[in-house]
């Protein structure tokens, strides 16, 4: 992840209570990405619904939280493949990261994350006078 260097996943040893009773988290699929003065992340959670979702900032570490509940049935089951799920991903942010800009969309099972860089890290023109 050269190119984002704004960011960084946090490995799975390095995040706390990994595995919580008898299901590990599900390590969503990420895209990452910046442009223009943003980062975008895009993070695969199919079945989440909204309000099971969490996306929070403490400190450097930028975690994001999903649960897919599998339902019921309104008869008995034949085959059922489908299962509940935890999603789970945790960045680490750097200090040019402005952390009260940050928007989040869900749709269709994907995350779109967009992460603001602070107007100070913004690369800028300096003009040069004649002396």
């Amino acid at each position: 992840m050269a190119e984002t260097r704004e960011i960084e996943e946090k490995r799975p040893a390095e995040v706390a209570h990994q595995q919580e009773g008898p299901r590990a988290y599900i390590h969503p699929r990420t895209a990452i990405w910046s442009t223009d003065g943003k980062i975008i992340l895009r993070l695969e959670m199919p079945g989440v619904r909204q309000e099971d979702l969490s996306v929070h900032i403490e400190n450097d570490a930028l975690t994001i939280h999903g649960v897919r509940r599998r339902g019921t049935a309104e008869g008995k089951y034949l085959i059922n493949e489908r299962r509940d799920a935890d999603f789970r991903k945790v960045f680490t942010l750097d200090e040019s990261i402005d952390r009260n800009s940050v928007d989040a969309v869900m749709e269709n099972g994907i995350l779109t994350l967009t992460l603001h860089e602070l107007e100070a890290a913004k690369p800028r023109k300096i003009q040069v006078r004649k002396g």
